[in-house]
């Protein structure tokens, strides 16, 4: 990839969006509705970096194949989800110059993931041709969320290059309280949370939210396991004081999964 800024694109927005059930890639519902239309509204990528909360790795990995595959990392949802593929290319040179940014810990190469839900299940409703490469970086279990937070430092150089890097995860995920019935409320604990991080985000408060867990039994219920919450800490890494953030998509369902995307741009 080359390293230099392409002069007719200027910086990419790094983006957060809450991914929810698998269900989303093939029900029209707002959420893939929103997420078409943020993808119509964006400049064509170069390549993708995705950090998806459904690959975790001791150690710090990149996917650096040419076709990645696509992984049905689900069970008990219908055929037609089971057999979707998301063909987009791979990229060893995107996945060479992240190994060469990230100094934080040493990012290894990887040739047997691929692309989980977490990635194509938003990137199906944003880039449908599957036409632009992707790679994903995974999240280290080992590593705290400062840890996460510098290596999103790092990566911040891609956004210059064409590069749109993509956290998807949720703000709020427990799945001990998901309720599928489209008429359960959001609990309690889960709006007050969902709504604390909107809050820390609007002020560019980072350190409230690299330390979300001051926030009690709210954090403790809405962020039971980091997964689905770390791929924020990556985008929140990347913002410059002058830039603004917005919520191209809110809600939430099942009462208990935050459905907020955030863009930094």
């Amino acid at each position: 990839m080359n390293k230099t800024t392409n002069p007719r694109q200027s910086r990419l927005p790094a983006l957060f969006l809450g991914h929810g059930s698998p269900m989303n890639v093939i029900e029209k519902n707002p959420f893939g509705i929103g997420w078409e239309l943020l993808g119509k509204s964006l400049a064509k990528p170069r390549a993708i970096l995705s950090i998806s909360a459904h690959w975790e790795t001791n150690g710090t990995y990149v996917t650096a194949m040419q076709q990645p595959r696509t992984i049905h990392d689900f069970g008990n949802f219908p055929q037609a989800l089971h057999e979707f593929q998301y063909p987009a290319p791979g990229s060893p040179e995107l996945a060479n110059r992240i190994q060469s940014l990230v100094t934080r810990t040493t990012v290894l190469p990887d040739l047997a993931w691929g692309l989980d839900h977490g990635t194509w299940s938003v990137l199906s409703w944003m880039f449908p041709q599957a036409d632009i490469p992707v790679v994903q970086l995974s999240l280290n279990r080992n590593l705290s969320p400062q840890g996460h937070y510098e290596i999103g430092r790092e990566l911040k150089p891609l956004r210059e290059e064409g590069v749109l890097i993509l956290g998807s995860g949720n703000i709020v995920h427990n799945l001990d309280f998901f309720d599928p019935n489209p008429s359960t409320s959001p609990y309690p604990w889960a709006a007050s949370f969902d709504e604390s991080i909107k809050q820390f985000l609007l002020k560019n408060d980072h350190e409230s939210i690299l330390n979300f867990d001051h926030l009690g039994e709210t954090a403790r219920l809405s962020v039971p396991t980091p997964e689905h919450f770390l791929p924020l800490i990556y985008i929140i890494a990347m913002q410059d004081k002058t830039e603004r953030i917005t919520f191209p998509v809110e809600g939430v369902v099942a009462g208990a999964a935050s459905m907020r995307g955030a863009m930094i741009s």
